[in-house]
């Protein structure tokens, strides 16, 4: 994302979808690439003082709020919004703090790798169900885009070679359960971004997530944070947290929902790659080969976009 004092990225010209859809498609990438480098960031504020992941989300949640603020005022759509548009800024809040809520319920109940695996079935949600909510076409490409990357995606995390657990079906079950609300962040996005710009509706549903993800926070989360970890935790809260959330919602008004989601499947990729290099936890050949199947559906994802104009906008917004 640009940096949080930067205007908004300019809409892509009507004479050229395509030149505007690929420029969308790098903010999408350049943005679930960034979110791959939360490890680094967790594990380095996390060493300067225990924190748990609710403190961590909603302490996130809050600066990419108030980092969208000042962009509102040169970002603004004007007057479009009616109330189910406002009905839907207000589930995108719900949403999200769901989507947090109980992936982290899933990382306590089962492995790491359960739990991001059944996560990212978000991108499998998103294309079954963007034909019904934004009315995009669901074509063999973009069906197989999605499979491939899923694919890779399993190779990756190798869910099989963790150690098996009694709670791992419940982990699993609410690691899907967060998959839904993430599919319905990025269709709820797609639905508003006729009524709002992407620093509206970061903003505006930062203002109903933040009080509930706070809400989440057990009593006495503060005790183990120390001021070196919180600095740490912010400098990622504005990175990788909201630049990256505004430049995927800034390319998301630029390409196919579908499209979106899968690209976001960098994000794993990126994170393992960091897990390698900088953790030194080496990849086995299946992981290899698993983020060779991972690009191998972003790049289809953009040759899919060559191919096919962006959907339409919807001309009516979402009950919500």
């Amino acid at each position: 994302m640009t940096p949080a004092s930067s205007p908004p990225a300019p809409e892509a010209p009507a004479s050229s979808p395509n030149g505007g859809a690929v420029f969308g498609l790098a903010l999408v990438a350049i943005a679930a690439a960034s979110w791959g480098t939360w490890p680094l960031i967790l594990r380095a504020a996390e060493s300067r003082g225990p924190m748990p992941p609710t403190l961590e989300s909603a302490i996130t949640m809050a600066v990419i709020t108030v980092v969208s603020a000042p962009l509102v005022w040169r970002d603004r759509v004007a007057a479009r919004a009616n109330f189910r548009a406002w009905v839907g800024i207000a589930w995108l809040g719900v949403s999200d703090a769901l989507n947090v809520l109980f992936f982290f319920r899933a990382y306590r109940l089962t492995s790491v790798a359960v739990a991001v695996l059944t996560h990212y079935l978000a991108p499998v949600f998103v294309a079954m169900l963007a034909p019904l909510v934004v009315k995009e076409r669901f074509d063999r490409r973009s069906a197989a885009a999605v499979g491939l990357s899923f694919l890779g995606l399993v190779l990756l995390l190798a869910p099989w070679r963790t150690e098996g657990r009694t709670t791992d079906l419940a982990g699993a079950v609410l690691g899907a359960a967060s998959a839904v609300f993430y599919a319905s962040n990025v269709l709820t996005n797609k639905r508003l971004s006729e009524a709002f710009s992407g620093s509206e509706m970061m903003l505006y549903h930062g203002l109903v997530a933040t009080p509930l993800m706070f809400a989440m926070v057990p009593a006495g989360a503060w005790a183990g944070a120390t001021p070196g970890g919180l600095r740490v935790l912010l400098v990622g809260a504005v990175g990788p947290g909201a630049i990256a959330g505004l430049l995927f919602v800034w390319g998301l008004r630029r390409v196919r929902a579908s499209q979106a989601s899968t690209l976001t499947l960098l994000e794993p990729l990126v994170a393992v790659l960091v897990g390698a290099t900088v953790f030194h936890e080496l990849l086995p050949p299946t992981g290899v080969l698993g983020g060779v199947l991972i690009l191998s559906g972003a790049a289809l994802v953009v040759s899919v976009n060559r191919t096919l104009a962006v959907a339409p906008a919807v001309a009516e917004l979402p009950p919500g």
